[in-house]
């Protein structure tokens, strides 16, 4: 059974991310969608939210494993036996910074990165331009999944003061 790794902060998950994990899941029998922290970073939502928001957005598609990782990506794969990792790539500048992180991960794992392009609708949708529009009281809806719009819009409101 092919496996593959989807790490990402997810803070929080978007249509683009759902995007790359739906595509993704069709190809290969397992996708593990890896929430990734940094200990020392302190994102908008605890990795248990992140985890819990993509285990419900994730919900109907059968194949996909939602798991927290507090460390580098090659190790995830190791302990996660995987091989290969997928990227979202947006055009809006990701090619470079994804292309050398995909040679390091080789170089440090023997970890393949597959470089999925972001469906064109969905290219300029990132989780900061979600904080910034649903702290301000903006409209989310397209831009997360409909089954956690709500759960993010509470839990960011008034962010911005």
């Amino acid at each position: 059974m092919t496996r593959i790794l989807y790490a990402g902060s997810f803070d929080p998950v978007t249509n683009g991310h759902m995007d790359i994990i739906g595509r993704t899941a069709r190809l290969c029998g397992e996708l593990i969608v890896a929430v990734m922290h940094n200990p020392d970073k302190r994102g908008a939502f605890p990795v248990e939210a992140r985890v819990r928001l993509l285990e419900k957005a994730c919900a109907h598609i059968a194949n996909v494993r939602v798991i927290a990782h507090g460390g580098l990506l090659v190790d995830c794969a190791r302990e996660q036996n995987v091989t290969c990792v997928v990227r979202g790539v947006r055009p809006l500048g990701d090619f470079e910074s994804e292309y050398q992180m995909a040679q390091v991960n080789r170089m440090l794992g023997g970890v393949e990165t597959l470089m999925m392009p972001t469906t064109e609708s969905l290219a300029s949708v990132s989780s900061s331009i979600v904080r910034q529009i649903a702290g301000f009281g903006g409209n989310i809806d397209g831009l997360v999944p409909a089954c956690i719009a709500g759960e993010i819009r509470e839990a960011l409101a008034g962010e911005r003061g």
